[in-house]
């Protein structure tokens, strides 16, 4: 897989709240850590099933993901989403670190992130 096809899959699967779409981006042993203090996600079902529990009460979901940085199997890219929660809009600004396989299947991701009350655009020049 590409990585251009893994971010843009990766936006699409958020926005249209696929838990099996986003799991399949992944290394069947893959894992997800979502926040930095607790245990990562483990494995495709652990993904699934964490994509489940978060997107559930999401609605309205844009994502917007920046040009990502490449170090060999290591990537860095930010996303900026807007997006309701429980009906509540809210924007949520933050950034993957991956690790890639070589069938370009995410092995490793962290993510790191912060959530913002209302809708907000990103600032000039963000995602470059």
């Amino acid at each position: 897989m590409r990585l251009d096809d893994w971010i843009e899959g990766y936006g699409r699967a958020w926005e249209e709240r696929d838990p099996k779409a986003a799991a399949e981006l992944f290394s069947p042993d893959a894992t997800y850590r979502s926040n930095i203090y607790e245990e990562p996600h483990k494995g495709r079902k652990g993904i699934e099933s964490y994509w489940r529990s978060v997107t559930d009460s999401q609605t309205e979901v844009l994502v917007r993901m920046g040009r990502p940085f490449v170090d060999g199997s290591r990537v860095t890219v930010e996303f900026w989403t807007t997006m309701r929660v429980n009906g509540d809009p809210v924007t949520l600004a933050g950034c993957l670190l991956l690790d890639f396989d070589d069938l370009g299947l995410c092995e490793a991701l962290r993510e790191y992130w912060h959530f913002q009350p209302g809708l907000e655009d990103p600032p000039a020049h963000w995602g470059t």
